[in-house]
């Protein structure tokens, strides 16, 4: 049995980063396939697909590879943990012999964690669009399955909260709490701002979930945080703001660590970091502000999921004098 990657969980069985490449490794034999992730999994898919797709592990892997290519990082690794979730449940399936009743149990199957039962729903809608396309079965087995149900979230951040958990954070938290709330963008885009996003106006960003682009124009906070973003390591440079001291950009799961440390210790409860960008679209519209436009998204409705604080509507009732004057 092969030993469980405890690095690079976003990448395919045998493929490893090292030394600016990636790699695939067998039998003690490294053999590259690109210098950028996009070119290593379609490299990766060129050379697994000869393989046959006669179980539904394989058909998942190479659709896996295939499809991955054009997304962000935070996606990819999503997709690969519902892919693995799907390849232990699939284990002995073919292809053609996945049916709408089998798709159906899984979602029964995964119905306590409705998001993530989404998710490999999703994941495996995908696996069959494309299992159908290259002709390795009739039709897609999950057409007319309903997602799962989803609770919106609620959780706001109070100011109180935000400052006791900025209070327990370590410097460089602080100053991506501080982009997340200022910046109203997501995790992702604000860990890979680019000192060449910065410039005279504010900072640009372009969305890796959407490909929207948008500018966040300079406020004096905004300029204060990036000032202090740019002493955490001294003299070092590198291409990003939030670069750590060997140059690297900071990963997702480092700093989602490092939140619930801060959370756990200022005694928050049940905080994501992703509330942050909650927070700030919330407090954006109530001070005046048009949260759609800093969240970059293309419909209000979408920009109404991240809104926490709903302001009562006021109305007035009819009056009951005039009534009572007709008797």
């Amino acid at each position: 049995m092969s030993r469980r990657r405890v690095t690079d969980k976003h990448l395919p069985p045998c493929v490893y980063h090292k030394h600016g490449a990636f790699w695939l490794v067998k039998r003690g034999k490294w053999e590259k396939l690109a210098a950028t992730l996009p070119e290593a999994l379609a490299e990766y898919a060129r050379r697994t697909q000869t393989h046959g797709s006669g179980t539904m592990p394989e058909l998942i892997e190479r659709v896996l590879a295939h499809h991955s290519k054009n997304l962000a990082p935070n996606t990819q690794a999503q997709y690969r943990i519902a892919g693995e979730k799907l390849k232990k449940v699939m284990a002995e399936f073919s292809p053609e012999q996945v049916k709408s009743k089998h798709v159906a149990a899984i979602k029964m199957h995964l119905s306590e964690t409705p998001n993530m039962a989404n998710r490999v729903l999703s994941v495996l809608r995908i696996v069959f669009q494309y299992a159908v396309e290259w002709q390795l079965c009739e039709s897609n087995p999950c057409v007319g399955i309903k997602r799962h149900d989803e609770a919106k979230r609620t959780r706001y951040i109070t100011d109180a909260e935000y400052a006791a958990i900025y209070s327990a954070a370590p410097p460089r938290l602080q100053v991506i709490m501080d982009l997340l709330y200022l910046t109203g963008q997501r995790i992702g885009d604000v860990l890979s701002i680019r000192h060449a996003d910065i410039n005279q106006d504010g900072i640009a960003f372009s969305q890796q979930k959407t490909g929207a682009r948008l500018l966040v124009c300079w406020s004096s906070d905004l300029r204060e945080v990036v000032e202090r973003a740019r002493t955490l390591n001294g003299n070092l440079r590198a291409l990003t703001l939030l670069h750590n001291r060997r140059g690297k950009t900071p990963d997702y799961s480092t700093t989602k660590i490092q939140w619930n440390k801060a959370c756990e210790k200022a005694g928050v409860k049940d905080v994501h970091i992703h509330d942050l960008r909650a927070k700030s679209l919330t407090d954006a519209k109530q001070q005046g502000f048009n949260p759609q436009t800093l969240a970059g998204h293309t419909s209000e409705a979408m920009t109404d999921r991240y809104i926490r604080l709903r302001e009562t509507p006021q109305a007035d009732g009819p009056k009951l004098a005039r009534i009572l004057d007709s008797r």
